[in-house]
């Protein structure tokens, strides 16, 4: 992967840990695509910055939440395409059990700048 995508994965995720730590509904939805699908931690479809606000809105106010990024894989899939999957560690400083997650995103250049466009936590715990 380019330099360029490092950096743009890198920052994304800073800024989306930044956000998380705060739960700042806002500055996170700042982060994605205003055309963005949004699959978190309930079965509903988010759609929208709108909408991933919604989300981050209806989050419980834990006092100091966190999110750990790990196994980080991304691939340039194109000029303005990012494909991204990771694990994430949620902890929730004893306020609820702690929570591990797959995530993917999808980001997209979009106006001159980086969103996510697609964002799809699941469990860790195999289905089948």
């Amino acid at each position: 992967m380019s330099d360029e995508a490092d950096a743009t994965v890198s920052a994304i995720i800073a800024k989306w840990r930044a956000g998380f730590a705060r739960l700042d509904a806002a500055a996170l939805s700042s982060l994605y695509s205003k055309n963005a699908f949004f699959f978190g931690s309930n079965p509903k479809l988010y759609r929208g910055r709108d909408g991933v606000a919604d989300y981050f809105n209806g989050l419980p106010r834990w006092r100091q939440p966190s999110a750990v990024f790990s196994e980080v894989n991304a691939a340039q899939a194109g000029p303005d395409l990012i494909n991204i999957a990771a694990t994430i560690s949620f902890n929730f400083a004893g306020e609820r059990p702690d929570l591990v997650v797959k995530m993917s995103w999808v980001i997209i250049r979009e106006d001159g700048d980086w969103k996510i466009v697609n964002h799809h936590a699941s469990s860790q715990t195999p289905l089948i």
